[in-house]
């Protein structure tokens, strides 16, 4: 009976710290220590690798963010997938040393830094957002900037930064389709106003992840992704991650 209290004792533990475990806690991609920030979004280890912070995207103050958390520093390398991506850089999430708070939570907690929504695991893509929110809460680094949240009211702001990632929050005012396209229309002029674009192929996604594209018609979202368009800005959605649905009382992050 003693034994068996243990092994009980034992199993609860281990299911207890299963279920507290830091998010982001991929397979070890290797380690190293970081000899030079090469830019704002990759580092060079001492053995000569490149790495890519998989998961965020850079503001204007993650290179001396990056250069204070990480020169000279002993980093794990975590991640699904260590193929090189075309520039030979090795895309991962980074742990300073034996912490289990990552690079990529840290930049965001402190405003340097916006998540890309390229992570598919639903804990850790939940992480990096719940420290961007915070960030974002606090008007912490690029958050104190009023015009870090774009306004579709003024799609030639938004226009403007074409080429850039950027962030934009406002009332969907319509759902139409057009061919293989799908539009989340959020001025009336459809031709200059900023919209959304959302491919056939890409629709099961959103689907699958509970964002039926229809449903989203008069709803407060938060989009994010690259700016382009020749007359109206557009963001080409091809990640569920890239759309968060705003409870009617947020505070909207347009007017701080």
């Amino acid at each position: 009976m003693t034994r068996l209290l243990h092994l009980i004792v034992v199993f609860v533990l281990i299911a207890s710290n299963a279920a507290f475990a830091a998010p982001c806690q991929f397979d070890s991609q290797g380690d190293g220590r970081v000899s030079a920030v090469v830019d704002a979004r990759s580092l060079r280890l001492d053995d000569g690798r490149e790495i890519r912070l998989a998961g965020v995207e850079p503001t204007a103050t993650t290179k001396q963010a990056l250069t204070a958390l990480l020169v000279g520093r002993e980093v794990v390398l975590r991640g699904t997938d260590d193929t090189p991506d075309r520039y030979g850089r090795q895309g991962a999430i980074l742990f300073v040393g034996e912490g289990d708070i990552s690079v990529q939570e840290t930049l965001l907690a402190q405003g340097d830094a916006l998540v890309s929504a390229e992570i598919t695991d639903k804990d850790c893509a939940a992480a990096l957002m719940a420290s961007e929110a915070k960030a974002r809460r606090q008007k912490k680094g690029s958050w104190a900037d009023p015009s870090a949240i774009k306004n579709p009211e003024s799609p030639d702001d938004i226009l403007a930064g074409i080429g850039r990632f950027v962030v934009v929050e406002g009332k969907v005012l319509s759902v139409r389709q057009a061919g293989a396209m799908t539009y989340l229309n959020f001025g009336r002029n459809w031709t200059r106003g900023f919209a959304v674009t959302i491919s056939k192929r890409t629709l099961p996604a959103f689907e699958s992840a509970g964002i039926p594209i229809k449903s989203l018609e008069n709803k407060r979202i938060r989009v994010r992704g690259w700016i382009e368009g020749n007359t109206g800005p557009r963001i080409d959605l091809r990640l569920a991650g890239q759309v968060e649905l705003l409870d009617a009382n947020e505070p909207t992050g347009v007017r701080p």
